[in-house]
């Protein structure tokens, strides 16, 4: 009898005695292990493959209600397992299977309150969140700040971008996701602003292997949140600055009870390719509501790259509703001060005009308000709900499909309540969305059934205000399949065939790179309605052999494979859409790159290889890939290689 006793009292108090737990994903090759210290301190570390990749890094919340980042004590722990399959239209993929393995961690603090930190560990993903329930009469709660951090070993290198200071920029616009990327930098280097990093980032872990960290799933209950500067190798969550959005807003989110936070994610491996073809940020969420409308994908021209605000007029966009007509393309993309320059009447007149050429209209609005400078209009409608309303009713009624919506400058939770309000009302009245001068989507693709991209990048226009930027071009260029475009829709507006950066096409910033590079990145960059930076003029002056291609090109995938690369160096991708495969390839390196490249879905087939020839032409050519040894390629400094099956 006392030794069954004794039993049953193990039985209950081993939960209470037990301060750690693992989780491994089906392969068994990624682990996290969750604990908690003598001190009360919660933490988890990561491994791959055997090789430690995040160090014991700290968890927890401090919240009005208590605090979960210290006298903690071990409640519980689940184990589980999630599988599902989804389709999605609008990423790198089509139809996605997810497994992971699930670990719920359940935490008292000292006030016995409870914290719970659900991870998710698939094969190379990892994605983590806290879970607070409710508990008598409090309904709600506020986070002044997370204890979430990310330490990594010393050999680490990072890929990262700095979080801007608020309010400076373009009429006070920022931040918006539009620094420039260090590559290869040592953790002890300082951010530019001294304000840390923006998501996504990425770790080179010495030999072991590489690591992505973002977050996904922010919505109207929370804030989005960027990395800290580097203190002794770990980097903490941070939540936005108070300046962000000109002071309005606070930084610290609130949500219902119960409720609980945004995914934090990590993907693993040891080499790029669970980087650059991950969906973790898709996989943890689901969708906010269903629409009612069919929307279409598809390609677009953009006056204002090239021929800029001079453009906005009745008789230029006329000519781009040509040029989108001659390629066969479905937008046309009008920006800033149409209003104005064309006004409502005329503009009616305009779409009218579109349609019968079977092309149609995405107008450009400010998101405006009380928080910058802005004066480029149509201003002070997107932030008003009445006004948003009667504006989006008026388009639906001419047949717009779209808007992009631009200058928004922040992150806290009153921003993201602003996309999730324009996102749902341009639903209500069958209107797509883009976002601009922006934040980076987080899951919305997923989320949010009529959003189709956001910039979030030091994007094109860049080409046109700066000669520097064009010089760096094809650097940039090999950073963001593996960064910012690996986990959300990146609308970039590229493709130039002007040589020039100018509207006559012999004036401005000089393109450095060649015309195949250019037609490489319709493939590299993904985002489901692609505005090209093509003029009407390239209709004459541009070589048709390019023409042809930019026809043809898809802008929605149904798989993405990376083949090779080094971000910042060069990078091949494979995309598959319906039955063709699309593989391209750009070098920024200072010499010739030589390649080797396995190519199974090509093994043995007859392909079209378009590259630059030996007197700087672009050329397609048919080429048959042997079945027994890999495709040797040299591609030149600043080129590119594309092949299509």
């Amino acid at each position: 009898m006392k030794k069954i006793a004794f039993l049953l009292i193990c039985a209950v108090a081993l939960p209470l005695m037990a301060q750690e737990a693992q989780v491994s994903g089906p392969d068994g090759k990624l682990q996290v292990t969750v604990s908690c210290d003598d001190a009360g301190k919660a933490s988890y570390s990561v491994t791959y493959d055997g090789q430690e990749i995040v160090q014991a890094s700290p968890l927890g919340l401090n919240t009005d209600m208590g605090d979960f980042t210290q006298g903690l004590k071990w409640v519980e722990h689940r184990n589980g397992e999630v599988k599902k399959s989804y389709t999605q239209t609008r990423i790198k993929a089509s139809a996605i299977n997810y497994e992971a393995r699930t670990l719920t961690v359940t935490l008292a603090n000292g006030r016995q309150q409870n914290m719970s930190v659900e991870f998710r560990v698939s094969n190379n993903d990892v994605a983590f969140r806290y879970l607070l329930p409710k508990k008598g009469e409090t309904g709600s709660v506020r986070v002044m700040n997370e204890a979430t951090g990310f330490r990594f070993p010393e050999q680490t290198t990072t890929f990262l971008t700095p979080q801007s200071d608020a309010m400076i920029g373009w009429k006070r616009t920022k931040p918006s996701y539009e620094e420039e990327y260090r590559a290869d930098a040592p953790m002890s280097e300082r951010s530019q602003y001294g304000h840390g990093y923006t998501f996504p980032c990425l770790f080179k872990v010495g030999e072991a292997g590489w690591v992505l960290v973002s977050e996904t799933g922010v919505d109207s209950r929370y804030c989005g949140s960027r990395l800290s500067d580097c203190n002794d190798g770990l980097y903490t969550l941070e939540f936005p600055m108070p300046g962000e959005n000109n002071g309005n807003g606070t930084v610290e989110p609130a949500f219902a009870l119960p409720g609980s936070t945004p995914w934090r994610t990590l993907t693993v491996g040891s080499t790029l390719k669970p980087i650059v073809e991950t969906t973790v940020t898709w996989d943890v969420v689901e969708p906010l509501y269903e629409t009612q409308h069919d929307y279409k994908f598809g390609r677009g021209t953009w006056s204002w790259i090239l021929w800029q605000d001079g453009s906005i007029n009745y008789d230029d966009q006329v000519k781009y509703v040509d040029l989108a007509s001659a390629m066969g393309y479905e937008y046309v993309l009008i920006d800033n001060w149409w209003h104005r320059n064309i006004g409502h009447e005329r503009m009616e007149q305009l779409i009218d005009y579109a349609q019968s050429k079977k092309v149609d209209i995405f107008l450009w609005y400010s998101s405006s308000g009380w928080w910058n400078d802005i004066v480029q209009g149509p201003i002070n409608i997107m932030s008003d709900p009445i006004s948003r309303k009667r504006e989006m009713r008026w388009l639906q009624a001419q047949g717009v499909k779209g808007i992009k919506v631009d200058f928004f400058g922040g992150d806290k939770q009153e921003t993201m309540r602003l996309y999730e309000a324009i996102l749902s009302d341009a639903d209500d009245h069958s209107l797509m969305v883009i976002f601009h001068g922006c934040t980076l989507p987080r899951g919305w693709e997923r989320m949010y059934p009529n959003y189709v991209g956001s910039e979030a990048i030091l994007a094109s226009e860049n080409l046109i205000f700066g000669q520097k930027h064009c010089d760096k071009e094809a650097f940039n260029a090999c950073l963001h399949p593996f960064i910012r475009n690996t986990v959300g829709c990146m609308e970039f507006g590229g493709v130039f065939l002007n040589k020039r950066m100018n509207r006559g096409n012999d004036g401005g910033n000089y393109r450095r790179t060649t015309d195949i590079f250019q037609l490489a990145t319709a493939i590299l960059f993904q985002n489901p309605i692609q505005n090209f930076a093509l003029a009407p003029n390239n209709l004459q002056d541009a070589p048709q052999v390019c023409l042809d291609f930019m026809k043809q090109v898809p802008t929605t995938w149904d798989e993405t494979r990376f083949i090779d690369g080094y971000p910042g160096r060069y990078v091949v991708l494979a995309r598959r859409h319906g039955d063709t495969w699309y593989v391209a390839a750009i070098n920024a390196t200072s010499e010739p790159l030589k390649l080797k490249l396995e190519l199974p879905m090509m093994m043995g087939e007859e392909v079209t290889l378009y590259s630059m020839d030996k007197k700087g032409a672009p050329q397609a050519k048919a080429v048959k890939l042997s079945t027994k040894k890999p495709l040797s390629l040299t591609i030149p400094t600043g080129d590119g290689v594309v092949l299509t099956k």
